[in-house]
This record gives structure tokens, sequence and C-alpha cells, in this order.
């Protein structure tokens, strides 16, 4: 990412959540049905998203481990939606590659031998607008 600072705003404007009201309960991770996968875990990703560390972000494998189930969204008793936050960061992905959307052939490069299919059917039904 260029800017850290502009990505950060970017992601909270995109996710329409406010990271800033998180407590650091842990119960968004504790809920996540890919918390082993993910080298940076829900409540971390909301911390690395105030702190502006969105290289660290865009580069972890966490982001496209994330089955945008929303667990953690319902979980959350401060109403901080980490899975948006993971989804606004993915589309910032995407978009400084230069497209709006993923296209078929680069979907297979994703993807991981030991992805749970959940992962799939999620995106489609988030993004197949």
């Amino acid at each position: 990412m260029r800017n850290e600072h502009s990505a950060a705003e970017k992601i909270k404007e995109i996710s329409g959540t406010n990271p800033l009201k998180c407590m650091k309960c842990g119960k968004c991770s504790a809920t996540c049905p890919s918390f082993n996968e993910m080298d940076i875990k829900p409540h971390q990703f909301v911390s690395y998203v105030v702190n502006e560390d969105i290289e660290a972000l865009a580069n972890s494998k966490s982001l496209w481990k994330c089955l945008s189930c929303f667990a953690c969204v319902e979980r959350c008793p401060r109403d901080v939606k980490p899975g948006k936050l993971i989804d606004a960061a993915r589309q910032l992905v995407v978009r400084e590659k230069g497209g709006d959307y993923l296209k078929a052939d680069e979907i297979p490069e994703l993807l991981d031998p030991e992805l749970p299919q959940q992962l799939l059917v999620s995106a489609f039904r988030r993004y197949r607008r």
C-alpha cells in the first residue's frame, strides 16, 4: 500500500466501522472458524487498522483465510465488525492491482488446498454482483 494513513482511512470508510471502539476482548477471534489458519487474528486485525499497519495486513494470509461468515461481527459486543474491516482491506488490495474485481483466472492462485469450501460459497454469495 502506498500511503498507510490513507489506506487505513479508506478501510474505515469502506467498512463503515470504527475500530477505535474495540476493547480487545477477543470474542471475535474466539468465534472465528478460521482462527487456526490465520496469522493475524480478527481482534489483532482491528489493532493493525488502528495502528495503520496496512502493509502487514495486505501481506498476511489472514486476508484470504477469512470466510466472510461474519461470526465475528455477530459476536462483537461493541459493534466493531472485524469481518467488514477484512473485506474492506481485500477490496483495497484488489484495487491496488488495478481492478475492482477478481477475474475468474485469478481465483485458483488464491486457493489453498486446505481452504475451507465455506470460503468459496461465502465469497460467491457476497461478490457475485
